[in-house]
């Protein structure tokens, strides 16, 4: 287990994960933390493009791929498809040095603290009452149902960087 603290972005498929940390990251930057980031895909994907040298060196079957520049580094490792990925096991490749804090976009079932991003629109179960490590649930509506946990706006971005550096981080 990482030293340190994760903090998972637990929803369903369409719900805003990602865009919801695009305005996050940028928020606990300038309180000065140093952010991390680990998502899942639950699709095949490919940061490479045919044509670029990368792409084609791994194509032609080197595994791992680095790619370095003067302020980048990307590590690129093929392996079998095993079934599900691990979250702990992938974390061992994440150099966590400096970090203040890991954010966890997926990996839902995943036993580590999360919020709880819910759109009562999509019609989708909620997940704190099956999920233990559900700290906080973010909406953009009232709760169908009553919800003993911290209750966020999902669309106030600073009130959810505040509850993560001052209630989660502590």
């Amino acid at each position: 287990m990482s030293e340190v603290p994760l903090l998972g972005l637990a929803a369903f498929s369409g719900t805003g994960k990602t865009t919801l940390l695009t305005r996050l990251i940028p928020l606990l930057k300038a309180e000065g933390l140093k952010v991390g980031l680990i998502k899942h895909a639950h699709h095949a994907f490919d940061i490479d493009h045919p044509g670029k040298d990368s792409y084609e060196l791994r194509r032609a079957g080197a595994t791992p791929v680095m790619v370095v520049s003067r302020r980048r580094r990307a590590i690129v490792y093929d392996y079998p498809d095993e079934g599900e990925v691990d979250l702990f096991s992938q974390l061992a490749y994440l150099d966590a040095a400096g970090l203040d804090l890991i954010l966890v976009e997926g990996f839902k079932r995943a036993p580590i603290p999360k919020i709880e991003l819910h759109r009562p629109i999509l019609g989708k179960p909620l997940l704190f009452p099956e999920d233990p490590h559900v700290i906080a649930v973010a909406s953009d509506a009232p709760l169908p149902c009553p919800c003993p946990l911290p209750q966020l706006d999902l669309n106030r971005p600073p009130q959810i960087a505040a509850f993560i550096r001052h209630d989660f981080l502590r």
